[in-house]
C-alpha cells in the first residue's frame, strides 16, 4: 500500500517514512504544502499523513483543495491539539487526527485502520476461501498455517483482498505497491503474481486477460 507523508520537519519526515517503509508501505514524501497537494492530486494514494503547519500552503488549505477531487483517507499529524484546531481539521476533510508527540505503533495502527475503512472493511481480518489475511499483523495463513510472503507479495495480496470481487488493473497495482523512487521493471507484477500463486495456489488469483487480476470470495 502506498502512503504520502507531508511534513516540513525533516528529521520527523525521515523517521515517519522509514517507519512506514519498514512496516511494508511504499512511501512518497513532501516537505511543503504545494508539493504535497501536487503529489496527492497526481496519484491514488491509500492514505496521506499530513502536518498542518506547512510552508507554501498549510494543511487546512491543502485538504480543502484535495477534497474537490479526491477521497483519499487523511491522517492529520500536528502539535496543535486545541479543540478548535481538531474540529477545523476534521471539518476540512480529515479522517483522523493524531497530536505530537505520538507513538509510532499508534501511527501505524491508525494508517492501517484508515485504509481498511476506506475499503469498507470493519475488521483487520480478511477471509478469501481458505486464506486468512491479517492486516494488523501483515501476515497470511492458509488452512491455518502461516505462509511466508515478502513485504511486497503481502501488499499485493492485501490490495487484491481489499478489492475482493473487483477488477484490479496492472496500473492500480503499480500505483499502490511502488513509490515514486521505484525503477520498476515492466514484468515485476507478473513475477509477484506468480510467486503468490506458488504459495497460495494457482486458483487464488484470477487473471482477466488484457484487464488485470481479481480475487473471488
Amino acid at each position: 500500500m502506498r502512503v504520502l507523508v507531508v511534513e516540513d520537519e525533516m528529521d520527523l519526515l525521515s523517521v515517519l517514512s522509514q517507519t512506514l517503509r519498514e512496516a511494508g508501505f511504499a512511501v512518497d514524501e513532501a516537505s511543503d504544502g504545494q508539493t504535497g497537494l501536487f503529489k496527492a492530486q497526481g496519484a491514488d494514494y491509500d492514505a496521506i499523513v499530513l502536518d498542518l503547519m506547512l510552508p507554501r500552503m498549510n494543511g487546512w488549505d491543502l485538504l480543502k483543495a484535495l477534497r474537490k477531487t479526491k477521497k483519499t483517507p487523511v491522517l492529520i499529524l500536528t502539535a496543535r491539539d486545541a479543540l478548535p484546531d481538531r474540529v477545523k481539521g476534521l471539518d476540512s476533510g480529515a479522517d483522523d487526527y493524531l497530536t505530537k508527540p505520538f507513538e509510532l505503533p499508534e501511527l501505524l495502527a491508525r494508517v492501517r485502520a484508515l485504509i481498511r475503512r476506506a475499503a469498507g472493511q470493519v475488521t483487520s481480518t480478511l477471509l478469501i476461501r481458505d486464506v486468512t489475511i491479517d492486516t494488523a499483523q501483515r501476515c497470511v495463513h492458509k488452512d491455518g498455517q502461516r505462509v511466508p510472503l515478502t513485504p511486497r507479495e503481502y501488499s499485493l495480496v492485501e490490495l487484491l483482498a481489499l478489492h475482493k470481487g473487483k477488477l484490479v488493473t496492472r496500473t492500480m497495482i503499480y500505483e499502490h505497491l511502488f513509490d515514486e523512487e521505484d525503477d520498476s521493471l515492466s514484468n515485476l507484477v507478473d513475477v509477484h503474481i506468480a510467486h503468490v500463486r506458488q504459495k497460495l495456489g494457482r486458483d487464488f488469483i484470477t487473471t482477466r486477460r488484457g484487464e488485470g487480476y481479481q480475487l473471488d470470495g
